[in-house]
């Protein structure tokens, strides 16, 4: 017998000028013997900052020999296809937010907002036809822009001499967390055990960007934390908005 169809979600009213990312989904439903949509449950994507933590991550070694990531297998394979998130990717998510909580508890991060970025800026590592490996390395390796003054964009002349970005003139973000050499050079770490702190690695990339964003925002549990670590990454009220949307959608367990 087939089943009912979903519910369409409830999406909640938005930070900025976002209509166009985020229009709802147009649902044509099928009368199927005796379903009715009416029995079925709304999905409501909250509103408001920080967004929730989303699925509890059970206790793990955060030291744990090798890519300690992979204690959390079991845990993202659970929900991982129905939030729209590659299992290794949401490994990496997942082991940042359990490394900060055991090493930086006041900071408060969630899965969810390491998540957001991802989403935002890569799509979990797969932009441009991407991948994201077993050992959590992303391949072809991800690059932005050059970042060299044109409207709209930053003006920052290279910092690195080509020799993470390729590129001899202008820097350039790179990775699945799109960090531009300079902030990577001062704030990159190795989540994966293989002794190198690679920005084209997911998991090196999302605790990165953890440790970044607890020591921007402080206390991220709260509005004022959370807001400040989001406009550190990227200095836009737009971009937050997403951000924000996005985290939200995974802490209810829905795609964005």
């Amino acid at each position: 017998m087939p089943r009912c169809p979903s519910r369409p979600i409830r999406r909640s009213r938005r930070l900025g000028s976002l209509s166009a990312y985020l229009s709802g989904a147009v649902v044509m439903v099928l009368a199927f013997g005796a379903c009715s949509l009416e029995r079925q449950p709304r999905i409501v994507v909250p509103d408001g900052i920080p967004p929730g933590r989303g699925v509890a991550i059970p206790p793990i070694d955060i030291n744990a020999p090798g890519r300690s990531a992979e204690q959390l297998r079991d845990w993202a394979a659970g929900f991982a296809d129905s939030i729209g998130i590659g299992t290794t990717a949401l490994e990496a998510y997942g082991y940042a937010a359990a490394v900060m909580a055991e090493v930086r508890p006041e900071c408060g991060i969630g899965w969810t907002t390491i998540a957001g970025i991802g989403s935002v800026e890569s799509n979990h590592g797969t932009y441009g036809g991407s991948r994201v490996a077993a050992d959590g390395q992303v391949t072809p390796e991800i690059r932005g822009i050059p970042l060299d003054g044109r409207p709209g964009v930053a003006e920052i002349p290279d910092t690195d001499g080509a020799a993470m970005d390729g590129d001899a003139e202008y820097d350039r973000a790179m990775g699945p967390l799109q960090f531009i050499p300079e902030t990577w050079q001062r704030w990159g770490v190795d989540a994966n055990g293989d002794g190198v702190a690679d920005p084209d690695n997911i998991d090196d990339a999302s605790l990165t960007a953890a440790l970044y964003l607890c020591a921007r925002g402080g206390d991220l549990t709260t509005p004022e934390g959370w807001q400040t670590a989001l406009l550190a990454y990227n200095q836009s009220v737009e971009y937050l908005s997403l951000v924000r949307d996005r985290a939200s959608a995974y802490s209810v367990g829905v795609r964005p």
